[in-house]
């Protein structure tokens, strides 16, 4: 960057227009959450409109990685206030903004404090959840500190108190929902048992309509449990062929690269794996011996995994997904009375407490679990020798669960993950033999389709996982 620093600006002065073009070119694919920000104040200073946009873009995409770096908290009241501003703000929930600010001022608070007015007229309060306005937001000493931040904490907490259909009639930036692009999506296959734990990693470009091999694991891996979290694929316990693992690798898409990160306290595979609430959770799963009721989440920025309440029930190869702010486990096999299980239940992060709910119509070890339309899907599975092709769908507003249409295949030890409104189900396998195929189904028409084009390798108990496409 130091000489582009220098060529730049003289290609513009002496109009040398094609190595301008070339060094915006350059800049542009070196984009990353850690020097968007950089480029972008770079592209106004030489007017370059193209990297600009391309830079601002980048920066509104990544919003939840660029505000963890050096950048972020060093940029200036008002370019804050543009970023935050902005419809496009990829954001998984509003809570990241606001964090976002937070941790902008306490960067310089003595300075900085007298802006928290300003940068809260852009946070979308009444977007947030009535829990964390309270023991969040209101508990927050800069905005006790301030008369005007009380003011948008009072209209977010009027916006909740109103019935939803009067929600509509308030027109505020704040209660807009924000409308990100969406980027482009990769759906990431890592190891499984084909029919021996591999290392390879497939991806399947939705746009293209293609597999592509990525970098591989650094070590043999099946049964573990797979997630996309702060930009990075985590791939967590499993088999690699003779033991059960406690390890925990992380792929960096930008990069295609794999590391290795703090290792879990126990040892698992055939565990469930999700996010919640910016923590990963790994559930249950069989350490060698005996299946696991134990579950332990892991802070990416402590680098450091720590237990949280067991389940009721010993459950292996469980799945798991999370709706509404609860993390569900489902099904699985319980080592102790040697049975299948039909039994679910929810976790609540904020009392800590694992309970049941209502129970599937089918005892289901091996299934895929997957979340679409706030609804949890438990796809396959098999109750002892019956590897099955039945699907089933949870709503927790009702707690019922009802049948939905058959996939075309029977599986169990599927990979499963939502896409723009569709569920996937990857490989697992069908009883003889494990496949290549991957089926999606559309809830409007409650059809499973397969996917003209299968994977290189027939895989089951593989991790999957959604991911934006690198630029």
């Amino acid at each position: 960057m130091p000489c582009l620093q220098v060529l730049l600006p003289a290609a513009s002065l002496l109009q040398l227009q094609d190595v301008r073009k070339t060094c915006c070119e350059f800049l542009e694919s070196q984009l990353h959450p850690t020097n968007c920000l950089g480029i972008r104040a770079f592209a106004d200073m030489h007017a370059c409109t193209e990297l600009l946009h391309q830079a601002n873009t980048f920066a509104e995409q990544h919003f939840s990685d660029i505000v963890q770096g050096e950048e972020f908290v060093n940029l200036g009241i008002e370019q804050v206030c543009s970023l935050i501003a902005s419809d496009k703000l990829t954001v998984l929930s509003e809570e990241k903004v606001f964090e976002a600010v937070i941790t902008w001022v306490n960067h310089d608070k003595d300075v900085r404090q007298e802006h928290m007015a300003h940068l809260m007229e852009h946070v979308r309060l009444p977007l947030l959840s009535r829990d964390y306005l309270v023991q969040r937001v209101e508990e927050e000493t800069l905005v006790k500190n301030s008369s005007a931040c009380k003011d948008y904490l009072i209209e977010a907490m009027k916006y909740h108190l109103l019935p939803g259909d009067q929600r509509t009639l308030i027109k505020s930036a704040r209660t807009r929902q924000r409308t990100p692009v969406s980027l482009p999506k990769l759906m990431v296959v890592v190891g499984g048992q084909a029919p021996k734990a591999i290392r390879s990693v497939e991806c399947y470009d939705f746009k293209e309509e293609q597999w592509h091999q990525v970098a591989e694991l650094p070590s043999r891996r099946c049964r573990s449990g797979v997630v996309y979290m702060n930009g990075h694929v985590f791939a967590v316990g499993g088999f690699n062929g003779s033991l059960r693992v406690r390890t925990v690798d992380s792929y960096d898409p930008v990069k295609d690269q794999w590391i290795s990160v703090a290792n879990m306290q126990d040892r698992r595979s055939t565990l469930g794996a999700a996010v919640l609430n910016g923590l990963l959770y790994a559930v249950g799963g069989f350490d060698g011996s005996t299946g696991l009721a134990t579950v332990e989440a892991y802070n990416v920025k402590a680098n450091e995994w720590f237990h949280v309440a067991p389940m009721n029930t010993r459950r292996s190869s469980v799945g798991v997904g999370v709706v509404g702010g609860m993390l569900y486990a489902v099904g699985g096999y319980d080592g102790a009375s040697r049975q299948c299980l039909s039994t679910v239940e929810c976790y609540n992060p904020s009392t800590n407490e694992w309970s049941y709910i209502s129970e599937m119509g089918t005892r289901r070890s091996g299934a895929g679990v997957g979340v679409l339309n706030g609804w949890l899907y438990a796809v396959g599975g098999h109750d002892g020798p019956l590897v099955r092709k039945s699907v089933e769908v949870y709503d927790p507003s009702t707690n019922l669960w009802k049948q939905v249409a058959d996939m075309n295949m029977c599986r169990r030890n599927a990979g499963v993950c939502a896409v723009d409104g569709m569920l996937y189900v990857v490989g697992g396998d069908d009883g003889s033999c494990n496949l290549a195929s991957v089926e999606y189904y559309n809830p409007a028409t409650d059809k499973w389709t397969l996917l003209p084009s299968c994977m290189s390798t027939g895989r089951s108990y593989a991790g999957v996982t959604v991911i934006d496409k690198p630029l």
